[in-house]
């Protein structure tokens, strides 16, 4: 896959100067770690020295257009944003009384989304909003001021400054908040939204064909 390499690691005798450079420059950076780090840093270096890790998936992580990430057709948004006062309360409100009859469906029509993520931070004064998606930022953005803008709004509404998404300055408001991940991980990064509800669908046809003949 385009995305993924397996890299076979050689024990230590045959490991690459440039490896055994790196793995020294490790150890001196957590050298005023805690003992946990430590030990634990140890135990991962002679499990990769031993041939016991032998085989290492790298994903290859690009960039999702203006800002994050991407890997294979996936693609991550994390963004902390401040809160109006009493911001927190409602949006609880919003979600508990329509968002699960109505709020779920809509993001559904956006057709695009794998997960999103509302969390309340700091005594309901931010908001932690993270989401994967599929392919790049600003399709994935138009999507939602096209598809389901009323639904949006009230789930950013209370955002400190939020000016709308219908708005065409919204894109340099989520940009302003957005944190590119550092490190990130996709199961399955080769199937967007679409194809993984197809095969969801295959595969229950399947099991349900198998059980008939069984």
């Amino acid at each position: 896959m385009a995305t993924e390499a397996a890299v076979k690691t050689a024990p230590a005798s045959k490991q690459s100067p440039d490896l055994e450079d790196k793995l020294k420059k490790l150890r001196e950076l957590y050298a005023d770690a805690s003992e946990i780090s430590k030990s634990a840093l140890e135990n991962v270096i002679r499990d990769l020295q031993s041939g016991g890790t032998a085989t290492v998936s790298a994903q290859k992580k690009e960039s999702a257009g203006r800002i994050g990430a991407r890997i294979g057709k996936v693609s991550e948004l994390t963004a902390i944003l401040p809160l109006r006062k009493g911001g927190a309360k409602r949006m609880r409100a919003f979600f508990e009384t329509l968002h699960g009859n109505i709020g779920n469906q809509s993001v559904d029509l956006v057709g695009t989304v794998h997960d999103m993520r509302w969390v309340f931070l700091e005594n309901d004064t931010k908001l932690l909003f993270a989401s994967t998606y599929d392919r790049d930022w600003d399709p994935y953005i138009d999507d939602f001021a096209t598809k389901i803008p009323d639904i949006l709004d009230l789930q950013f509404g209370e955002v400190e400054g939020w000016p709308g998404v219908r708005n065409p300055a919204v894109k340099d408001f989520i940009v302003k908040y957005q944190i590119p991940a550092y490190f990130w991980y996709v199961a399955s990064p080769n199937l967007t939204v679409v194809e993984t509800k197809r095969l969801e669908k295959i595969g229950k046809a399947l099991d349900e064909f198998l059980d008939k003949v069984g």
